[in-house]
């Protein structure tokens, strides 16, 4: 099925179509296997988009493993939100770790960590709040991670679920992040400590909602 009608399909069951219009989106059918999008910020990791059964993504190999990671979109401080499907295959007692991020490479990152069976927020290498995550090997997920500022504080909230699932009602993880954080672009990041490739598709940037 294409995956455009896919993608709608799940949108309208998980009853969650973003009101906000994005300010930027990139599902990979432009882009030629190989590549990568040229506005794309390789910080390391031979990226490249691969195809299988007509549907584009971003893939990591699985080796070397390391912690890898893309930057995309505008620059921003705060009030923005990123989305991105993410797939990973555990192997033996050996799983994969896999983020988005706001902000850039010292911001605030949302991460599931199958090892630990647990969804956490990062800022930068310091975790901030965390909760037990159930993660499916070999499937899609989606992760949401945005950042606002209430009352004058700025908050950081995130949610993961199934792809083809109904989305998390509410938030997964809401925490205050003290201080300011410097500007800078949404991301997405993979830790293949599997030994098998990690999987990215269907980013979006939107602005921040009220709405979970």
């Amino acid at each position: 099925m294409n995956k455009t009608i896919v993608t709608t399909l799940t949108m309208i069951l998980a009853g969650t179509a973003f009101a906000a219009e994005p300010v930027y989106q990139n599902d990979f059918e432009k882009i030629e296997t190989g590549k990568v999008p040229e506005d794309f910020l390789v910080l390391d990791g031979a990226f490249g988009v691969k195809e299988e059964a007509g549907n584009k993504f971003l893939e990591l190999p699985g080796a070397p493993l390391d912690t890898y990671g893309v930057l995309f979109g505008p620059t921003e401080s705060a009030g923005f939100s990123v989305s991105a499907r993410i797939h990973g295959t555990g192997k033996g007692r050996r799983f994969p770790a896999f983020a988005v991020g706001l902000n850039g490479v010292g911001g605030v990152r949302l991460q599931v960590s199958p090892a630990k069976k647990m969804l956490e927020l990062y800022r930068g290498d310091e975790v901030i709040a965390s909760v037990t995550h159930a993660w499916e090997s070999d499937s899609w997920t989606t992760l949401r991670l945005q950042l606002r500022k209430k009352d004058g504080e700025l908050i950081a909230e995130g949610k993961a679920w199934k792809h083809g699932m109904p989305e998390t009602k509410g938030w997964n993880l809401t925490q205050k992040v003290a201080g300011d954080l410097p500007a800078g672009r949404a991301s997405v990041w993979g830790n293949p400590f599997s030994g098998t490739p990690i999987r990215f598709d269907d980013f979006q940037v939107t602005p921040a909602s009220d709405q979970p």
